[in-house]
């Protein structure tokens, strides 16, 4: 495949749209979708061509709670995830898509170096018989005290098990991602100058039955999926925006230590070791690690406020080929 070294995914986490502590209003979302599009623009002034993936672990989460709400409350009929997923993605892509938008318009980037900005519903497909279905670990929704996780989780039946950073929250299953589906669509785009905003909260996960796709309930984690889609593009450089500015070693230990780069054997031997967590930093790690064997030449990790810093080198953590 021929890389293109101008060519970079990126991938925004939760903090993109929300920050721990907010209420999660239009207004917060309508700030952050701008502060995150600002970001982009000295990358695109710099002539580097992007694609985009974002996470939507706290919004798929609240959409299966209001399709809850409405069922305890309205006795409206229960949805399932992959729809609520589906959901997510014109939700979260509409505020990308036109922030950006804007902010192109605003540095008069737009028709010279983008033609535009679009979103794609993208399907994922993932294995019916993956192991992540018999032991969910992907967390999404709201934080919860103990307490009331226990409640919800006897009220609901949800899995409802500690976060690593803080609180209790809802787990559902993630599968390991296959491919985008609408991989040939997102390709044409791109190669015709446009932003697309794609595999939006991982996708919307999809098996095969009988050669045809079916949605299964589960959220597939948007790091991973991001690596499959990067790689697909032939993205030189895979770029996970999160709220930590490095990796580290012995996280949350009296021995932790940031990691400024690592090949991806090293990386492989740190996650091995548990110095990941699944659910956390984990799945950034191992997406890293994927995209290099497959050819990329760096991922990098590091605080979505500091994107541009990371992508020169100047911040973050990065994985490169042995």
């Amino acid at each position: 495949m021929n890389r293109d070294d101008k060519f970079i995914v990126v991938a925004f986490g939760g903090n993109a749209f929300q920050t721990k502590g907010e209420k999660g209003t239009p207004v917060d979302y309508w700030r952050n979708a701008y502060r995150s599009a600002e970001f982009l623009i000295k990358i695109i002034k710099e002539g580097y061509k992007i694609a985009i993936t974002h996470g939507n672990g706290p919004q798929v989460g609240i959409i299966a709670e209001w399709m809850m709400a409405g069922l305890k409350t309205k006795g409206l009929p229960p949805m399932t995830l992959d729809i609520a997923g589906a959901m997510s993605q014109g939700w979260l892509g509409y505020l990308l898509q036109q922030a950006l938008y804007n902010k192109l318009l605003e540095h008069n980037l737009l028709g010279n170096k983008v033609k535009g900005v679009v979103t794609i519903v993208t399907q994922v497909l993932v294995n019916k018989d993956d192991p992540a279905f018999r032991n969910p670990t992907k967390y999404i929704g709201p934080w919860y005290d103990e307490e009331e996780a226990k409640r919800i989780a006897k009220e609901f039946g949800w899995i409802m098990k500690p976060d690593p950073r803080g609180g209790w929250r809802r787990v559902v299953p993630s599968p390991d991602p296959v491919g985008p589906v609408e991989i040939d669509a997102i390709k044409k785009l791109v190669d015709e100058g446009f932003i697309v905003i794609a595999s939006g909260g991982g996708g919307i996960p999809v098996v095969k039955e009988d050669n045809r796709l079916k949605g299964v309930e589960a959220v597939i984690d948007k790091d991973l999926a991001g690596e499959r889609l990067a790689t697909a593009l032939g993205a030189e450089t895979f770029l996970i925006l999160t709220d930590v500015e490095k990796v580290y070693l012995y996280y949350g230990t009296p021995k932790q230590k940031p990691v400024d780069i690592m090949t991806a054997s090293e990386a492989e031997k740190y996650y091995k070791e548990g110095h990941f967590k699944p659910g956390s930093m984990g799945p950034k790690v191992l997406a890293g690690i994927r995209f290099v064997r497959n050819g990329g030449k760096q991922a990098i990790i590091g605080h979505l406020f500091k994107a541009y810093e990371a992508l020169k080198g100047l911040s973050g953590t990065r994985i490169i080929p042995d």
